[in-house]
């Protein structure tokens, strides 16, 4: 059975990669700026569904196909991606020494001879920021990473010092929920052991 996974994230395909599976990356390419909606769960969700459905068209025979986009929830505002320092010194400002909510849409969409099933559902995470200094956020925002992430940060990567407590799943903050997707896995009818690469 391919896997594949609709995103350009390598945080996401490491941990597709470590958790046994071997997925093909087809970057969707989708404009994430076509779908504008306030509701931080509902814009994850669709921005998941869309990268997911821009993809489908291209695949054929059996497939399990994985698209993710993740959005954080702040003072009930929905953030992506901060795209410059300016924007992300601001965004972790207002974070600092505060919570916000990590919601990561997965789309799954799986073909098996006739059958074809997809579902789209939101996974999320609290997550508790440390407060920064000026000078660090300064930093923070000076190596680039930051802006390049859903909500300005990381907990894989350098930001991962600056966030003080999770309550949830972890790998949903990196961007993909493994246990969320493989209870979608099981759900379309795979048992999630089937889709791990064989050992060599």
């Amino acid at each position: 059975m391919r896997v594949i996974l609709a995103s350009k994230s390598p945080a996401r395909l490491i941990v597709l990669r470590r958790a046994g599976l071997d997925p093909e990356v087809i970057v969707s390419g989708f404009d994430e700026e076509q779908i504008q909606d306030q509701h931080p769960t509902r814009l994850a969700s669709r921005l998941a569904t869309a990268k997911g459905e821009t993809v489908l068209p291209s695949l054929k025979g059996d497939f399990v196909l994985i698209a993710c986009d993740s959005v954080l929830e702040h003072e009930g505002v929905a953030h992506g991606k901060p795209g410059s320092p300016e924007a992300a010194i601001a965004r972790w400002t207002r974070m600092r020494g505060k919570s916000g909510l990590l919601h990561t849409g997965h789309y799954l969409a799986v073909r098996r001879g006739d059958d074809f099933t997809a579902s789209t559902r939101v996974g999320t995470t609290r997550v508790s920021f440390a407060d920064l200094s000026d000078e660090e956020i300064a930093a923070y925002a000076a190596t680039g990473e930051p802006q390049r992430v859903a909500g300005g940060f990381t907990i894989d990567g350098l930001g991962g010092a600056f966030v003080t407590s999770i309550e949830g799943d972890p790998y949903n903050v990196v961007g993909l929920s493994l246990p969320l997707v493989r209870q979608m896995v099981t759900d379309a009818g795979i048992a999630w052991h089937h889709l791990w690469k064989p050992a060599t």
